[in-house]
Parts: C-alpha cells; sequence; structure tokens
C-alpha cells in the first residue's frame, strides 16, 4: 500500500534499494584480464578486490602479460625494421594472434575458477599478489 498508507500516517514497508554484494572472485578475475592493464590496475585499487589474493594475482598476471606483449611487439617491429626484413613483418600479425588466443584462455579460465600460472610472469604475479 504505497499511497494510501502514507495519507494515513502509516510508514512505507517498500525497502530502498540496496547495492548488491561484490562480484564472485572467478567473474572479477576474469574481468582483470578484459581490458588488460586498465582492468587489472582497477581491481588492484578497488577496496573489495584489492584484499583479495586470488583477484590480485590475476590482476597482477594480467598488467603483466599485456606490457610483456607491449614490449614484445615493439621489440619485434623495432628489430624488423633495422634488419629491413619488411617480408617478415607479418610475424606481428602471428605475435598478436597468440596473444588474442592466450588473452581468450586466460579470461575463460580465469572465469571457470581455474588459477593458470605463466611462465616467467606468473611467480611474480603470485609474490605481489600476496596482500
Amino acid at each position: 500500500c504505497k499511497f494510501p498508507c502514507r495519507a494515513m500516517g502509516r510508514p512505507n514497508f517498500n525497502p530502498p534499494f540496496q547495492a548488491t554484494s561484490t562480484m564472485t572472485d572467478n567473474v572479477a578475475s576474469a574481468l582483470c584480464y578484459a581490458l588488460g592493464l586498465i582492468t587489472g590496475i582497477v581491481f588492484l585499487v578497488l577496496a573489495p578486490y584489492n584484499r583479495n589474493p586470488t583477484i590480485r594475482f590475476h590482476a597482477f598476471q594480467s598488467i603483466f602479460m599485456h606490457v610483456g606483449f607491449i614490449v614484445l611487439a615493439i621489440g619485434l617491429n623495432i628489430v624488423l625494421g633495422l634488419l629491413h626484413m619488411w617480408s617478415l613483418f607479418f610475424l606481428g600479425s602471428l605475435v598478436w594472434l597468440a596473444f588474442f588466443i592466450l588473452w581468450l584462455y586466460m579470461m575463460l579460465q580465469a572465469y571457470q575458477g581455474k588459477t593458470v600460472v605463466l611462465p616467467v610472469i606468473g611467480p611474480i604475479a603470485q609474490q605481489q599478489a600476496r596482500v
């Protein structure tokens, strides 16, 4: 009884809108990979997520993975340009495709609640994720 109850002086029993609780770990972990550096940093800054070791691990690993790809792509283009190996520039596309497949795989695994520790950057991410 919305309108008549107020008119009679009775309180409105419709509860106000309340924000839902935080995301589940698997959704937040998968979203860490969604936009790479951006979402990785966002989940390291947001309050309830930055204290969760699982989400912190995926955020750090996402950041390191994307930084590694950027460095690799730039380095590959510089080396191929300096060596005048223009016929090998298709390697950049292959590297991008491999990274895209890895990115999708990491998001899917994180969403399924599995933790994939990548070589080299995975152990570093594990160390950084310890709260």
